[in-house]
């Protein structure tokens, strides 16, 4: 572990930093050896697919298609430790709870099934066959199946989620929260009523022909740091490259290609961002709304591709008319003459690509910001042609895919009369409840039984205080997972851990060793099978795990649970059957990089209620939900605080304390804070501060965090999920995706009444 410090990093990101941080990964876990040659098959055809972000492969044939954080999930997935029955002898839950996650996380695999046991305040160990039956037994004195929640993290395969989905409605429910809930929601939100499907409409291939790249509220040197080599390339060839964050973040600025001989030997690496422009929290809308209004005063649209292919025009016009150049420099924090230099960078680009992570997703007005980007790209026929186009960049390795399997609340009625005529059932027809309306049905009473497919749910929520208490107040609570997490130890009455297979293992089912699929955020389908022998002989696979409690659940169901599990080409079978795009699935899946979706968009084809691509007319907004609470609140200083990554972590799974790229080393109860707001609050970088939460209904607390000076814009806060992510209220969502509005949460800060060990 590191020393704890804070100080500037000046080299570029990836380079003999990430070389370095790779090995003492191997190296700490304890698998030299074995990990080296995982690392090795990791993104490969005949390897595993990474279980970190969802960036695709580019070379299918390359040596190293890993990244540092896609090292270091590798390397914690096939690490030597363990946690079994004696750990458990060893450790309360009470006390167990009384651990920092990163504590929990490298305490090693789980390597048996474990009930929680009242009487002890211990898990103690449970056969699989006993695990379901209780399972089974819960859902079934449900009184309706609506009292059930069913969550999915978006590291779970094609198959196990195709399964999942459809245990669940064959339970009878679209009770289906996922982790999209929580990230993209407002992507497929915004992007299905415009241009009539919810998925980025580029392909990897685009980035190299693009003249221009436009990169909205995004990290990728941390979350998907893979894309620093596509970046590198575009940059080194000529492309623009024009970045909008309220961070300096040093992947955007500069990266060494660790496969690059001259970038190890130079140090130097290469300059990413031709331009910098760091925006107000929650800016971007007013940004993309100030491009398109000097694009439209310049005269340089595509009038040809509007004309044919696009209806709104008009209406977009005429707010595009009514928009004060004052308000759109308030809002975005950009001067008028900026936002006309950007603009003659767009201008002058025949083909643009506007990429977008959570920095865009997580606001109240995050659909409506989307909305805005993709005005921008019909403005110059900007989708459905080479080098061009809308790419929302996804987390986890198979959010995107869990979603194209029917992991949704809110299903189709086409997509319903498929499955319930491929399985002979009738599916229910009522939308579930989302995150955001779990939380609030376990806070009520009204969801009695909580599964979850992967993830860390008590610690990734918003409100995260109140979704323990949720979770807390379940009969059963069940979690599918690999490592011991925050949520296995936030439990209900009764309480189950399932440990299961992780990517890299060897899958071995009666029809021999198993692969799996997984979708990438640009549609690209792989096949992705593991080669290390499992952390336990008693581990299952997650499709095992689900068909042998669907089948403890549904004893009528028609179903032939067992059976498919024996082959995972009969689960591809159906899926072919029922999801459209994936006809020929088991032989296409096998061909080396795996197969394209397709994109209606990309094709020009607009599956809209118009059946063309739709100008929405959204203005920039007059009141910001800070902008209110400052003018509530006249007598408190009210910052933005955005919820981010250190880059010794991927979502909420925590690898290490340090964040080398922000300079932050041993720690991570930080503040990052512009020198003018401490100047005006007469604070100090070092000392320790309070997080209060504003919100109408009272205050939430995340107590002692060390301020550290960064270059981030007057009166913005950055720091830490999940810490703070109890500051995060409930009801604070964009408007109609229901995301939480993490990246825009009002806090004032006070010192801490102790100051000890301040640096």
């Amino acid at each position: 572990m590191s020393k704890q410090a804070i100080k500037f990093y000046n080299r570029p990101a990836g380079g003999w930093g990430a070389l370095k941080s790779v090995l003492h990964t191997i190296r700490e876990q304890g698998v030299m050896v074995r990990g080296i040659s995982t690392l090795l098959k990791q993104n490969q055809p005949d390897g595993f697919d990474c279980p970190g972000c969802a960036w695709p492969d580019k070379n299918h044939h390359s040596t190293f298609e890993f990244c540092e954080n896609g090292a270091k999930a590798v390397a914690a997935e096939a690490t030597e430790r363990r946690i079994d029955r004696a750990f458990f002898e060893q450790y309360s839950v009470t006390e167990l709870n009384t651990r920092d996650d990163y504590w929990l996380e490298a305490q090693g695999r789980l390597t048996e099934p474990m009930r929680y046991d009242a009487t002890r305040d211990r898990y103690v160990a449970v056969s699989w066959d006993d695990a379901f039956e209780l399972t089974g037994q819960h859902l079934n004195a449900l009184a309706s199946p609506h009292e059930a929640l069913f969550y999915t993290s978006g590291r779970t395969s094609n198959e196990a989620a195709f399964l999942y989905q459809l245990f669940i409605r064959e339970y009878g429910t679209n009770n289906l929260p996922d982790c999209s809930n929580m990230c993209h929601e407002p992507s497929g939100t915004a992007m299905k009523e415009q241009v009539g499907i919810g998925k980025g409409t580029v392909t990897l291939e685009d980035f190299d022909h693009a003249e221009a790249l436009f990169i909205f509220g995004q990290n990728p040197g941390t979350n998907h740091p893979r894309m620093l080599g596509t970046l590198r390339e575009a940059a080194k060839r000529g492309c623009r490259i024009v970045v909008f964050n309220p961070l300096r973040e040093r992947g955007l600025e500069r990266f060494a290609d660790p496969q690059s001989p001259l970038d190890m030997l130079s140090g130097d690496g290469t300059k990413i961002a031709s331009s910098y422009y760091q925006v107000r929290i929650g800016g971007d809308m007013a940004v993309a709304i100030g491009i398109a209004k000097a694009v439209i005063e310049a005269g340089v649209i595509d009038a040809d591709f509007i004309e044919e292919h696009t209806s709104g025009f008009e209406d977009f016009l005429a707010m595009i008319d009514a928009q004060m150049w004052e308000h759109i420099e308030e809002q975005s924090g950009l001067s008028e003459a900026q936002i006309r230099d950007i603009a003659d960078i767009y201008m002058a680009s025949n083909a643009t690509i506007c990429t977008w992570g959570m920095g865009i997703t997580q606001h109240k007005h995050s659909v409506a910001t989307i909305q805005a980007i993709i005005n921008l790209l019909l403005l110059k026929g900007n989708i459905g042609k080479p080098g061009a186009g809308a790419c929302p960049v996804r987390g986890h390795s198979n959010v995107q895919g869990d979603r194209t399997m029917g992991i949704y609340e809110k299903p189709s009625v086409d997509f319903l009369n498929k499955l319930g005529k491929a399985f002979d059932f009738v599916p229910p027809q009522e939308h579930g409840h989302d995150v955001v309306g779990g939380i609030e049905a376990m806070l009520k009473g009204e969801a009695k039984v909580f599964i979850g497919m992967g993830g860390n749910f008590a610690s990734a929520t918003p409100d995260s205080d109140r979704t323990r208490a949720g979770l807390r107040q379940c009969d059963l609570t069940v979690h599918v997972t690999t490592k011991l997490n925050r949520s296995h130890l936030e439990h209900g009455k009764d309480a189950l851990i399932m440990p299961c297979l992780g990517r890299t293992e060897v899958d071995n089912q009666v029809g021999g060793a198993q692969g799996v699929t997984v979708e990438d955020s640009m549609s690209m389908v792989h096949i992705s099978a593991g080669m290390n022998t499992p952390a336990s002989e008693h581990l299952l696979s997650e499709p095992a795990i689900v068909a042998r409690m669907a089948a403890a659940t549904l004893k009528n169901s028609k179903t032939p649970w067992l059976w498919m599990i024996e082959d995972y080409d009969r689960i591809r079978d159906k899926i072919a059957e029922v999801i459209d795009g994936f006809n020929d699935f088991n032989h296409r899946v096998h061909v080396p990089g795996g197969f394209y979706l397709g994109n209606s968009a990309r094709d020009r084809k607009w599956v809209t209620a118009t059946g063309k691509a739709l100008f929405v007319p959204n203005p920039v907004p007059g009141d910001m939900p800070i902008t209110a609470l400052r003018r509530q609140h006249t007598g408190k200083q009210i910052f933005n605080l955005m919820t981010v990554r250190s880059h010794d972590q991927y979502n909420t799974t925590i690898y290490g304390l340090d964040d080398r790229y922000r300079g932050v080393f041993g720690q991570r109860r930080v503040c990052f804070i512009n020198k003018h707001d401490l100047e005006k609050l007469g604070f100090a970088a070092g000392q320790w501060v309070d997080m209060t939460s504003v919100w109408h209904d009272g205050e939430r607390k995340a107590l002692r965090f060390k301020l550290v000076e960064y270059d981030i814009p007057p009166g913005c806060l950055a720091s830490y999920y999940p810490e703070t992510n109890n500051l995060v209220p409930l009801d604070s969502m964009a408007d109609r995706a229901r995301t939480p509005a993490s990246k825009s949460v009002p806090v004032v800060l006070t010192l801490s009444s102790d100051q000890q060990e301040a640096a």
